[in-house]
């Protein structure tokens, strides 16, 4: 693999900075879409209680978990500018679509709950929330495999590219079902930690299914980079391999039997590992291309100066955001002492009868 010149180093930190950004939001925004699957596929007599569990879960964090997806959207504005421009050309149709699937999500989880309480409505919300959810994941992972595919040119500053059949390729459509599944096995996996009784075990059985889904895409993934995606293929297939693609089927082992074995704390940890490979070993694979074949770390960062200023404001940043996070977390994600989950997705105090 070549590795940067002293030159690019900038370009490089900067790069690895991006990369834990999107490590972040898909492991703490992705599973509050995974929840919105869930919410989606909830069946049985326990439905209306698989729903308030997941409403529980994500309700007092799910917002803050965008704060990724912002950061990774201006650090790739302001070092990265020309693959930003490429990106908005060539993947203005997913990325907005993505984008609107967000802003229904969260007007969804914020207006079925009057809405439940007035009798009028509800159904809908709900539907909006849980397609919502389904569909964002599945075009972020199109986008993602559009970009990996090396149908996405620059030639001259001018993007070419087809708005349509870039994205909706075999390829790009298997990484978005990829995308997805890895969103519903983490919030499983999750899930299974935020509830007890029979609802953990129904969340176990759907993590369990969801592994399933994982590895069954992932190897059709890797097939189909053979001829979608040649770079991927090649990165994974000789650069990477070595010691990537082991240890993540190593960690995606041990995390499906840690759920089988219901030994969740050792699951949840062994799945952040797991998902952390999946995506540090496809950066890899890529480098050093932020957009195949023609936009490099190198060649399409910004200025050195302007790069030395975002390093210094993403650390003042992170004095603040690290802490606060940290703090938020802390207080919500806390067991409330006599804190019960209801039907209708609120939380009442248990009386102690």
């Amino acid at each position: 693999m070549p590795w940067p010149e002293p030159g690019e180093g900038l370009a490089f930190v900067n790069g690895a900075i991006l990369l834990l950004g999107v490590l972040l939001y898909a492991l703490l925004g992705g599973a509050d879409f995974g929840g919105g699957v869930w919410d989606l596929l909830a069946r049985g007599p326990r439905a209306g209680e698989q729903r308030a569990a997941i409403a529980h879960a994500i309700g007092p964090i799910w917002e803050a978990n965008h704060v990724w997806l912002i950061f990774v959207i201006v650090l790739v504005f302001t070092v990265f500018p020309p693959v930003f421009a490429a990106l908005s050309i060539a993947l203005y149709i997913p990325l907005s679509l993505a984008l609107l699937g967000i802003v229904f999500r969260g007007a969804a989880f914020i207006f079925r709950t009057p809405a439940r309480n007035v009798a009028t409505g509800v159904g809908a919300w709900d539907r909006v929330f849980a397609v919502a959810s389904t569909a964002t994941p599945v075009l972020f992972g199109m986008a993602a495999g559009a970009v990996a595919s090396g149908q996405i040119r620059v030639a001259e500053g001018v993007v070419i590219s087809d708005l349509w059949r870039t994205w909706l390729a075999p390829f790009p459509f298997a990484v978005g079902l990829l995308a997805l599944a890895t969103c519903a096995y983490l919030a499983a996996v999750y899930l299974t930690l935020e509830t007890t009784g029979v609802l953990q075990e129904d969340f176990r059985l759907r993590a369990l299914g969801a592994g399933v889904a994982f590895a069954v895409l992932a190897a059709v993934v890797l097939l189909l980079s053979r001829t979608g995606a040649p770079w991927i293929w090649h990165g994974l297939t000789s650069r990477v391999a070595v010691l990537a693609i082991p240890l993540g089927i190593g960690f995606a082992v041990l995390s499906g039997w840690a759920v089988y074995r219901r030994r969740y704390r050792l699951a949840r940890a062994a799945a952040i590992v797991e998902v952390a490979l999946l995506l540090t070993g496809w950066a890899l694979a890529q480098y050093p291309y932020l957009v195949i074949p023609d936009l490099t770390f190198e060649n399409a960062a910004a200025s050195p100066a302007m790069m030395r200023a975002a390093l210094v404001v993403f650390g003042i940043g992170a004095l603040f955001l690290l802490p606060s996070l940290w703090f938020l977390y802390t207080v919500f994600k806390a067991e409330l002492p006599g804190a019960v989950a209801v039907g209708d997705g609120s939380v009442e105090r248990d009386s102690g009868h």
